[in-house]
């Protein structure tokens, strides 16, 4: 048979282990049926197809350990991984971008223009790719998230523990994120810390928009240092010491400093400018990531090297500053 043919699955029962108890359905099912493409799981799912313990669920229950899920006949592309994605060449090199990896975890550097998942419009993310590429591993997903348009750090954990571990680690605030991003004018070196609550919002597109908003919004904290002024431009770290949707991108905007290539929040003028010297995407670089190794409690510090093309931008400002 070649590998453009298909095979049809007959049915298939299988039981909930420990690793993928608190998953949710449709997760799960996007894992474990390689080379279906998500349109057809979620049809199956509408139909009432998938079956847990003889009963029809919906696509966001949390599967308990023990669960029997019936899952009908699929077609499957044999032999070659299925990879829905228009921004393939955007994963075919993950394996190089792994900084870290143990048995518990791996800690990989995200490419801009990549989403951390699929969902709202998105079809294929960053854990869809690792889960294709990595199919040895029954339990892969993501312990936090970055923006699409956001590159740098992001952890995946291997393990149902691990994950749990982590998830602890960022509600006690244990880990430490830094940021590298490139702002507009001069940053005001006295400005060490930015405190503004954020409100987020859903528009009936389904589009996330954040405010600073002092009556309703959820407290939110984050930390700056200047690393290099530039010609019109200052080179800023940001250590975000809460966990908000957009926080850095609000948080910079607030002060008068958006984010550089920003199109949601950021200026204008500024943008025109990078785009005027051929810098086409989003200045926000998760450069470090520190935590505690599930496994044995080590503190990890893991970093990812500014890409190319965040460099190239900053070598452009200094040869004109000079």
């Amino acid at each position: 048979m070649s590998e453009s043919q298909e095979i049809k699955q007959g049915v298939t029962y299988h039981t909930i282990e420990e690793d993928d108890a608190g998953q949710r359905l449709d997760n799960y099912l996007l894992r474990i049926l390689k080379g279906v493409p998500r349109s057809m799981i979620y049809r199956i799912l509408r139909r009432g197809e998938v079956r847990c313990n003889k009963k029809r669920c919906e696509p966001s229950y949390k599967l308990l350990l023990g669960d029997v899920v019936r899952i009908p006949p699929v077609h499957v592309k044999e032999g070659a991984t299925y990879i829905p994605s228009s921004n393939l060449h955007l994963v075919q090199d993950l394996n190089s971008r792994i900084l870290f990896e143990n048995e518990e975890l791996l800690v990989i550097d995200k490419p801009a223009g990549l989403a951390a998942h699929g969902g709202s419009g998105i079809e294929f993310g960053l854990i869809e790719a690792v889960r294709a590429l990595r199919q040895e591993y029954r339990f892969l997903e993501l312990a936090h998230r970055l923006d699409k348009e956001t590159s740098g750090c992001i952890i995946i954990a291997k393990r149902r523990a691990a994950l749990r571990n982590l998830h602890e680690q960022f509600r006690q605030r244990e880990v430490k994120k830094r940021y590298v991003t490139l702002v507009p004018g001069k940053w005001d070196r006295s400005v060490h810390s930015v405190n503004a609550p954020l409100l987020r919002n859903e528009l009936r597109s389904g589009e996330r928009m954040v405010e600073v908003n002092f009556k309703l919004g959820s407290p939110s904290s984050t930390g700056f240092d200047v690393v290099e002024e530039l010609e019109g431009a200052t080179l800023v770290a940001a250590m975000p010491h809460t966990g908000r949707t957009h926080q850095i991108r609000v948080h910079t905007a607030y002060v008068h400093h958006p984010v550089g290539g920003d199109e949601k929040y950021g200026d204008r003028e500024f943008n025109a400018f990078l785009k005027s010297l051929g810098f086409n995407r989003m200045f926000l670089h998760a450069q470090r990531i520190t935590f505690f190794n599930p496994e044995d409690h080590r503190l990890l510090k893991i970093e990812a090297p500014l890409p190319k093309e965040l460099l190239d931008i900053v070598d452009k400002l200094r040869i004109q500053q000079d």
